[in-house]
């Protein structure tokens, strides 16, 4: 974790973190379905002081969890997608930071580890395996949710970029469960309660239906115009769907601004502009398990 980072953007000591540090849990504890064989190691770029910043090479899809203190927990949770891509995992300002900053506000969240079908020599597809993936992180958290201290009807999903893509594609793409399913994670439902889509790719292939889950949509003026006009064009169109949904569009940001410390101005408050629409759609006032 990139310590100065979080002294910036929680203001809390990173020693309190010390003794809780997460561990990953993988997908499918036996391997992923489409990954048989694969043996790759992952591959992780590092910063100089050690941090993890991107992932690559991920054949062991996996989910790693930030849960906050007890007492702390307000029940809502939030499966966080970083995006790159769909060549690497911008893991830490997209991923990994999120997760804290959420946890220390009383979030469950969880980093998820995709398959990623964009990269060199890579026989992944999106809508097959990083698809997936995403479908399965979300029956996976439904199916530990009294364990996590989570609330299965307030979790929702969170996506930056190529990420943003698969909150999309899980929000539309999705069921209550599959009862016949011989393995018991895949009885429980992958429809997010909620989705926020941050400077999402491929924007013009959103296409919203009504009774679709609402959207929180954020992106930087500055971004490409496929993902900065996409974005707003899609806005008009949850609203043609009356699907709720809020956009936000930052004049001095442009692409993959995440959860940094550099950030300054209006987009670095848009985490807290996040919070601030659950809590107008009622997702914070449910009672915690």
């Amino acid at each position: 974790m990139n310590t100065k980072l979080l002294l910036a953007t929680l203001l809390v000591p990173a020693a309190l973190f010390a003794a809780e540090l997460p561990k990953e849990i993988p997908l499918w504890p036996n391997g992923a379905p489409g990954s048989e064989g694969r043996t790759e190691k992952e591959l992780q770029v590092k910063n100089a002081g050690g941090d993890v910043t991107s992932v690559s090479r991920v054949h062991n899809p996996s989910l790693t969890p930030y849960l906050p203190a007890p007492g702390k927990a307000n029940g809502c949770a939030v499966l966080v997608i970083p995006g790159g891509g769909h060549r690497v995992l911008a893991i830490a300002h997209e991923g990994y930071n999120v997760g804290e900053w959420l946890r220390e506000r009383g979030f469950a969240a969880f980093v998820l580890k995709h398959r990623l079908a964009r990269e060199t020599n890579s026989t992944y597809q999106i809508e097959v395996h990083a698809l997936a993936d995403t479908q399965r992180a979300m029956r996976l958290i439904r199916s530990r949710a009294a364990e996590w201290k989570v609330d299965p009807a307030r979790l929702g999903v969170m996506g930056f970029s190529a990420g943003g893509e698969l909150a999309w594609l899980v929000s539309s793409r999705n069921d209550n469960g599959l009862p016949d399913a011989k393995d018991a994670v895949d009885k429980f439902g992958c429809r997010p309660a909620f989705q926020a889509l941050i400077y999402p790719g491929r924007s013009g292939d959103v296409q919203p239906k009504k009774g679709m889950p609402p959207a929180f949509l954020c992106a930087g003026y500055g971004d490409r115009k496929d993902i900065a006009e996409g974005l707003a064009e899609a806005y008009l169109r949850f609203k043609q769907a009356e699907v709720p949904a809020e956009l936000h569009m930052y004049s001095n940001a442009g692409h993959g601004f995440g959860l940094r410390a550099s950030n300054k101005g209006p987009h670095a408050a848009w985490p807290e502009r996040f919070v601030e629409w659950l809590e107008v759609r009622g997702l914070l006032a449910a009672k915690t398990p």
